[in-house]
């Protein structure tokens, strides 16, 4: 059996390559990852997390119950991330984000989001250690983040009123035009805020929102903090090639919202019964996958149905 300091050895190398090759050997790709392109390297990182979940159940300690453990944090993380997509898709929209620029902006959010994700996990395992009741206050988070999934109207973008924008707007220089990938850039020695680096800060006050609810829902999970922060981190990689794909493959997502919204409420009712009662983590696991499951069947059959409806010639004609 491998030492936990090996497992997190392993695990930080794995990581660092695959940043590198996804993030910067990528880099120099012009505009958008072709659709076959996105699918392939998102299964080369579905394909490592899961490898690495084997390596788990083979050499680890409490190998089984670990490998369940980080297999149905992952699932969590994974559907919450490609949620998370369809708003990052959204903001580009609305902020007329050439192609050739969103791999940058999404290369610095998967890195900010990989920090953030860190701190939160360290902060909320934490928290429960020190005042357990605190489950009762993340149970009510995932109550919340569900029955918005489920009942709640879309929302969409307002820059008028955005308060980032106005801020940003309030105390900075800001170009309204975009000065290629740059963040910052300096006209007449004063120093401008670029659309490019408004529409950043926009997908980290996305990525904020959906911490705030995925945490909780991993925590519900496990506590072991090896779990939680390996599981986030590789749902999280690969999330770039995995946006470009949705374009092509957006209908096998169409319900999935109600899916997770369903996942949350189930961990929003694990996390508030655990004092009193331990639901299996593999009643958990198969849970996951068999909401995960019926949201993308239920959301092929829809597509399948539109498409039959549409080829009908109309009466009349």
């Amino acid at each position: 059996m491998l030492d936990n300091e090996i497992f997190w050895g392993i695990f930080i190398l794995t990581v660092s390559i695959m940043i590198y090759v996804d993030l910067y050997v990528t880099e120099h790709r012009k505009g958008r990852i072709g659709i076959k392109s996105s699918l392939k390297w998102s299964g080369i990182w579905i394909a490592t997390a899961l490898l690495f979940d084997i390596l788990i159940l083979v050499f680890h300690d409490e190998g089984k119950q670990k490998a369940i453990e980080f297999l149905a944090g992952y699932l969590i993380e994974k559907s919450l991330s490609v949620d998370n997509l369809f708003v990052f898709l959204m903001i580009f929209n609305v902020m007329n984000v050439k192609d050739e620029y969103q791999p940058h902006v999404l290369k610095w959010g998967i890195l900010s989001a990989i920090v953030m994700r860190i701190i939160f996990i360290l902060a909320g395992v934490t928290l429960i250690k020190i005042f357990h009741p605190i489950i009762y206050v993340f149970g009510a988070l995932l109550f919340y983040a569900a029955y918005k999934m489920l009942f709640g109207k879309e929302e969409k973008i307002d820059l008028d009123n955005n308060r980032i924008i106005k801020f940003v707007s309030k105390h900075f220089n800001v170009l309204t035009t975009y000065e290629g990938k740059y963040f910052f850039t300096r006209i007449n020695g004063k120093k401008f805020v670029t659309t490019l680096f408004l529409t950043f800060l926009l997908i980290e006050s996305a990525d904020l929102i959906f911490a705030v609810d995925s945490i909780p829902a991993v925590i519900a999970i496990t506590l072991d903090p090896f779990i939680v922060i390996t599981s986030n981190i590789f749902a999280i990689l690969g999330l770039r090639a995995l946006y470009f794909a949705l374009a092509g493959v957006v209908e096998m997502f169409a319900y999935l919202k109600y899916g997770v919204g369903i996942i949350l409420a189930y961990v929003g009712v694990k996390m508030m019964i655990s004092d009193f009662y331990q639901i299996p983590t593999l009643v958990s696991l198969g849970i996951i996958i068999t909401c995960l499951l019926l949201a993308i069947i239920i959301s092929m059959m829809k597509r399948k149905l539109s498409a039959v409806a549409a080829s009908k010639p109309t009466d009349g004609k």
